[in-house]
């Protein structure tokens, strides 16, 4: 507070503004952009969201029967991947961390290579050739690593001159690391074409948000670094994606970086190795699945007349197939050879490591499959 009796003058302020469109039981609550009133581009995000669920639970069903490692479910987040899927041109990039499934199903990634990089194959990161994802960034289990690395792709793309974005997100928890606030403190000195987005679910593992950051908001920490700042509810599909093609369309036009806060909850544990029952209350819980993400853009959909029992539950048998053939594809897949931890660290092997490699190798054949 200053001191009244001194002579000041205000040399800045600040607002933070929260964008939705769906209320939680699937009403409006603002007339929406153009593309949730068009029945096919609303539909396909429906599409994109139920299948990451489905996809999700049968990932699970993999760990908890012992053919997958550790998993980071997806569930009550799906709307925030599915958003950025569909906001992100062709020739973007995505650096994602790791719950960003829809978004990368939509740009080319198969269902088993996202096992596969579960399983610890590191086959799993080779996306596509000819898909939008083949120069994405694979997933990224260490906390905000990543993101400064998206400074360096965007401070790329802006020496070449090229009219493409980067889109980094992270969990709330990121913003509480270093590598976090360096990034975001760059981004805009070089006005860079980023976008950053954070997915607020309340927790970072076991910590709950107030106790991390005495800030009110996640979005006003990018208020620091000069960047365009909002929140959005996350679990409002057509809000997410709104607001993040309106963020991208500012970077691509050399109107600088932004930072998203998308507002959600984490449905199921931390990853499968955590039991979120022990610091988490029931109530909350039960509270979070009332704003389901599914469950409020299916009703949207069902009341605009652009979806039916009929076409769930096609979808569901569909989606259900997908899914369970992409685990057998991935089951049935030959392990790598033990050496092959040598093949991804370099480009070319130091001659240090050359002899690891053929004592490894000289092992033979580790047995237990994935």
């Amino acid at each position: 507070m200053h001191d009244p009796s001194a002579a000041t003058t205000k040399v800045a302020s600040f607002d933070v503004f929260l964008t939705r469109y769906l209320n939680p039981d699937g009403s409006l609550s603002a007339d929406p952009p153009a593309f949730a009133k068009d029945r096919e581009q609303a539909r396909a995000m429906y599409e994109r969201m139920l299948r990451t669920r489905l996809f999700d639970k049968k990932a699970v069903a993999l760990q908890r029967t012992g053919q997958l490692g550790t998993y980071a479910a997806v569930l009550g987040q799906e709307a925030i991947g599915v958003a950025i899927g569909h906001a992100l041109a062709a020739n973007d990039i995505f650096i994602p961390a790791y719950r960003e499934y829809a978004a990368q199903f939509a740009r080319g990634v198969p269902m088993q290579a996202i096992l596969q990089y579960w399983g610890g194959d590191e086959r799993g990161m080779a996306y596509p050739e000819g898909t939008p994802s083949h120069h994405d960034f694979p997933l990224s289990v260490p906390i905000a690593t990543h993101v400064p690395h998206a400074i360096g792709v965007a401070y790329a793309i802006k020496l070449k001159q090229e009219r493409r974005v980067v889109l980094a997100s992270c969990g709330d928890g990121a913003t509480s690391k270093g590598d976090w606030y360096e990034a975001i403190s760059s981004a805009r000195v070089w006005n860079l074409p980023i976008v950053f987005l954070v997915s607020n679910n309340g927790w970072a593992i076991s910590m709950p948000s107030h106790r991390q950051t005495g800030a009110g908001t996640f979005a006003q920490k990018g208020l620091a670094g000069g960047l365009h700042s909002e929140q959005v509810d996350g679990n409002d599909v057509i809000a997410t994606r709104a607001v993040l093609e309106a963020a991208i369309d500012r970077a691509r036009n050399g109107e600088g970086p932004s930072l998203i806060e998308a507002l959600t909850y984490r449905l199921h544990d931390h990853t499968t190795a955590d039991d979120a029952r022990r610091y988490r209350p029931e109530a909350e819980v039960a509270a979070a699945w009332e704003r389901c993400p599914v469950k409020r853009y299916k009703a949207y959909l069902e009341a605009a007349r652009f979806w039916s029992a009929d076409d769930e539950a096609a979808l569901i048998a569909d989606g259900t197939a997908a899914a369970e053939a992409a685990a057998q594809a991935f089951v049935a897949t030959e392990p790598q050879a033990p050496d092959a931890i040598f093949d991804h660290l370099y480009a070319t092997l130091p001659k240090s490591m050359e002899w690891q490699r053929e004592e490894v190798r000289n092992r033979g054949p580790i047995s237990g499959g994935h």
